[in-house]
């Protein structure tokens, strides 16, 4: 293969895995918030959980 062939070729699939690598960076910082708002609201339905089930023994749920 001619070097300037080989340079060129070399060029393009270093920039496809730079543009894959940032790419990938993006989605993670994209999940991060997710991830904070999966845990609030899970221990929201903990907490609504508890006071469900430690509700006076004649009261009636909330949400009925």
């Amino acid at each position: 293969m001619h070097p300037d062939t080989h340079l060129a070729l070399h060029h393009t699939r270093a920039a496809e895995l730079q543009a894959r690598a940032e790419a990938h960076r993006l989605a993670v910082e994209a999940r991060l918030p997710r991830r904070e708002l999966r845990t609030r609201l899970g221990w929201t339905l903990v907490e609504l959980g508890l006071r469900l089930a430690s509700a006076p023994a004649g009261a009636k749920p909330a949400l009925v």
